[in-house]
């Protein structure tokens, strides 16, 4: 299966659209987020937990299921259910392609904007596409 790409590789649509959504974060957070400050925020948001506190664990967990869930909309990931404590589940259904660390981070990043756009907290312009 082929990889539909949400925005062109380092499009100037992606890094602006990528600006607009970390702004809308600021105002709503009180800090522009990262990219990890992203992928925890998604990660926290599929928990449906919003407690204080989480452990260091906890958090590379959560990292974790944000990157399985945005990578879910491009086919890399399914969700599979939830374990008893309730911590999302994915299985693998294809393998991600070697990329360096700059097409890996615009790869997260298109997909995190498209989750963001999924569950109507932003929307990508249609000139910034």
């Amino acid at each position: 299966m082929s990889t539909p790409p949400i925005h062109a590789p380092r499009s100037t649509g992606l890094v602006i659209a990528w600006e607009e959504l970390r702004n809308r974060l600021k105002e709503d957070f009180g800090k522009k987020p990262d990219l990890q400050a992203v992928l925890f925020l998604i990660g926290v948001n599929v928990l449906g937990r919003s407690e204080d506190t989480f452990t260091k664990e906890e958090k590379q967990d959560l990292m974790h299921v944000a990157v399985c869930e945005v990578l879910s909309f491009l086919g890399y990931y399914e969700f599979t259910g939830r374990d008893p404590d309730g911590w999302p589940h994915y299985r693998l259904l294809q393998t991600l392609p070697a990329v360096n660390l700059p097409e890996q981070e615009e790869l997260l990043k298109g997909a995190c904007l498209q989750y963001f756009e999924e569950i109507d907290y932003f929307r990508v312009s249609e000139k910034t596409k």
